[in-house]
């Protein structure tokens, strides 16, 4: 029988914990950072309240978070107080959205009653290397659709308990 050490393992907030560690940003600073850059992609820059409101906090929560950004490097203000992508931001930003995306894709593939919501509530906990790894995936069954014909046929055989 396998034994695992018991170092091996942590909590949920272990985890988070030790991610948080090998990356400056938390999950709650990724979240704004992602949707600043959906915002500077509708137009060039946005502006707190606009990003308030799409995530649905406080314009003084909103405002927290971009200092921190400002601070990381991530974000930068004009002189008109917009809030503009540095760089960095924006190639992170895209990193986010796309990783954001391609799990949101997978969880509409596996028929989740609630994609948005899982992709949102996971985003911050997959590797990078699995977010490509499914990425690959969906893209396996897109190059492939006999493929994803025999999963659906399969899955469809499949008892699921009754909701």
């Amino acid at each position: 029988m396998n034994q695992f050490s018991p170092q091996e393992f942590h909590t949920v907030r272990g985890y988070e914990l030790k991610k948080q560690n090998e990356s400056r940003l938390t999950p709650a600073l990724e979240d704004y950072l992602e949707m600043t850059y959906r915002l500077c992609m509708e137009e060039s820059c946005t502006r707190i309240n606009r990003l308030s409101e799409r995530l649905h906090v406080r314009p003084s929560s909103a405002s927290k978070m971009v200092s921190k950004l400002v601070q990381l490097g991530y974000l930068k203000y004009d002189s008109l107080e917009n809030i503009l992508l540095t760089d960095e931001g924006r190639i992170t930003g895209d990193y986010l959205l796309e990783r954001h995306n391609t799990l949101e894709r997978f969880f509409i593939m596996l028929r989740s009653p609630c994609p948005l919501e899982e992709a949102e509530l996971v985003e911050h906990m997959v590797g990078d290397l699995t977010v490509l790894e499914i990425k690959v995936l969906m893209e396996f069954f897109a190059q492939n659709p006999d493929v994803e014909k025999r999963f659906k046929s399969f899955r469809g055989m499949a008892v699921f308990p009754e909701e």
